[in-house]
């Protein structure tokens, strides 16, 4: 049964069976916390991000959605309409012509609205939102299957707004995090805690000895330009002061600057100031954004959730009773690329847990390392140095998988779109991009234009492996979520990105928790790549702490 829902605010809204009258509602979330107890519903929500945090805290958990606006963003984009509004008011303009009303922005951290609030700027002009809604959805559903393949993206709609449902709910639950943990480290790593302005002991030590190191004149390492500078008052010419180019220096102040830089990110990213913005009550609550990047990645509304060092890792650290089920898929993109291909001899290598250690003993005499770069070379584009030859290796023992992201390259630099397994869309090239490329005014045009599509080529190339790593993973978190909610109904999904996955549950749950992890891996594939013969590794590990996990 689907159910269509809009909200009025203070926590009233109205909602229609599909085919059915409408009811108005008192208490939202108490009624669609009836409705799921009774009936198996796919409710349609004009927006998950906006609507679902507040029935987790009225205690009501849904099973499925359709995502109205997260579906709109993904036809857009299959339609080459990127950049459109997708808001509802702006997704039913589109179905009469009309003018479309513009996204509303984020919430920012700590706004706490009225219970469905009812208005953001979207509400359909001269509409009922309600029956915008049905409108909308009919419009999603007619296009979806004029698409030469709809079932694939029937299921990439489906796992987005599953994905909806499982970001909201791992901001609500928090990943575990001992306040106390990091503190120490904090102070171990940095000294205690200072005045906002002022350098913690450690790194007040290390700018000393970078000065020091520069005959005792004063060098702010944290303004890299002066950095430069101080290398060229005693004749060593560098481009930047970034790390890369500092290790390559033969000089006393490249030590202390290294460390300075590395325990200054820590201070900056991580330190007390993010501990007091982003931990409470033991939970780190990042704010995940579904699709936040072209390929189908997540991103985050700060806190860094999905770039965390593994300085951290230790602060992550399940409950008294509960355990951390943590799982990351191996080498997940080049098994992507094997499944996309159809590439026997690759589907052959990847059987192993380690696919570049199979892949160096079949094509480059058991060099693991060199295996690496011609595969990273293959995704990538990468040409120089030793890529180039290596990648000719690759070429020539797995031509079919090769060939499938040269195409993809080639439809970049001719200025098309390229999709996903699922049908994610790449952005079209800007107007300025064919321009230029079509620029023949010269040889330095020339020069330019052939730069230009190379570089997009590059993006293609990797495009269409990394969305269809990022349709596999979102499926497999959709999978994982309906199985948990069976099997082991007090586990929390507490982290995700684009290949890994952390589960908190009761310590009696773990192993149950850790087969569903291996199944929904298993399923995924299926799901998205048919009968496969390329192997999906997902194995589960069960820590107290995050750093253990790995």
């Amino acid at each position: 049964m689907r159910i269509a829902v809009v909200p009025e605010g203070d926590g009233a809204g109205r909602a229609r069976v599909l085919d059915g009258p409408t009811e108005t509602v008192g208490d939202l979330a108490a009624w669609m916390g009836e409705q799921q107890r009774r009936h198996d519903v796919r409710w349609v929500l004009p927006s998950t991000e906006e609507l679902y945090p507040a029935l987790l805290r009225a205690g009501v958990r849904l099973d499925r959605c359709h995502d109205l606006a997260l579906a709109e963003g993904i036809l857009l984009a299959f339609e080459e309409r990127p950049h459109r509004p997708r808001n509802l008011g702006a997704a039913w303009a589109r179905t009469r012509g009309l003018p479309e009303p513009a996204d509303p922005r984020p919430q920012t951290r700590g706004e706490q609205p009225t219970l469905f609030e009812a208005d953001r700027g979207t509400t359909p002009a001269g509409a009922d939102p309600l029956d915008a809604a049905v409108a909308v959805l009919a419009d999603q559903e007619r296009r979806i299957a004029a698409t030469a393949q709809p079932d694939r993206l029937r299921l990439l709609v489906a796992a987005e707004s599953a994905g909806a449902l499982a970001a909201a709910e791992m901001s609500h639950h928090g990943l575990p995090w001992r306040t106390d943990v990091h503190l120490a480290m904090l102070e171990d790593l940095l000294g205690p805690r200072t005045a906002p302005g002022v350098r913690p002991a450690k790194l007040a030590e290390l700018a000393d000895r970078i000065s020091a190191a520069f005959a005792g004149r004063p060098v702010n390492p944290d303004h890299p330009p002066s950095i430069v500078r101080a290398f060229a008052r005693e004749g060593v010419e560098i481009p930047s002061a970034r790390a890369w180019v500092i290790k390559e220096l033969d000089h006393p102040a490249v030590a202390p600057i290294l460390e300075y830089k590395e325990l200054s990110r820590l201070y900056v990213a991580h330190g007390w100031s993010w501990l007091d913005s982003w931990v409470d009550g033991g939970r780190f609550r990042p704010e995940y954004v579904v699709g936040g990047v072209v390929s189908g990645r997540w991103a985050t509304r700060g806190g860094a959730a999905l770039q965390l060092p593994r300085t951290l890792r230790t602060a992550v650290r399940s409950d008294p009773g509960w355990v951390l089920v943590c799982a990351d898929a191996s080498q997940l993109e080049p098994r992507v690329l094997g499944a996309l291909s159809g590439d026997g001899r690759f589907a052959e290598v990847s059987a192993s847990s380690d696919l570049y250690t199979s892949l160096a003993a079949d094509a480059f005499d058991g060099d693991r390392g060199r295996a690496k770069i011609a595969m990273l070379s293959a995704m990538y584009g990468g040409t120089s140095g030793e890529a180039g030859p290596l990648l000719a290796v690759l070429r020539k023992r797995f031509p079919q998988a090769v060939e499938y992201v040269e195409q993809a390259a080639r439809a970049g630099e001719q200025g098309r779109v390229v999709r996903s397994r699922l049908g994610r869309t790449s952005p079209p090239p800007s107007e300025a991009w064919r321009e230029l490329t079509s620029d023949h005014d010269g040889e330095q045009a020339e020069k330019r234009g052939r730069q230009a599509a190379r570089e997009w080529g590059r993006f293609t190339r990797n495009f269409v492996v990394q969305a269809s790593a990022a349709d596999w993973a979102l499926t497999m978190l959709a999978t994982l979520r309906k199985t948990l909610a069976v099997s082991a109904p007090e586990a929390q999904i507490v982290f995700f990105q684009h290949d890994e996955v952390i589960v908190h549950c009761p310590e009696d749950s773990a192993a149950a928790v850790s087969a569903d992890v291996s199944k929904a891996a298993e399923q995924a594939s299926t799901l998205v790549f048919g009968a496969t013969p390329v192997r999906f590794p997902l194995e589960a590990k069960t820590v107290r702490s995050y750093a253990d996990a790995k």
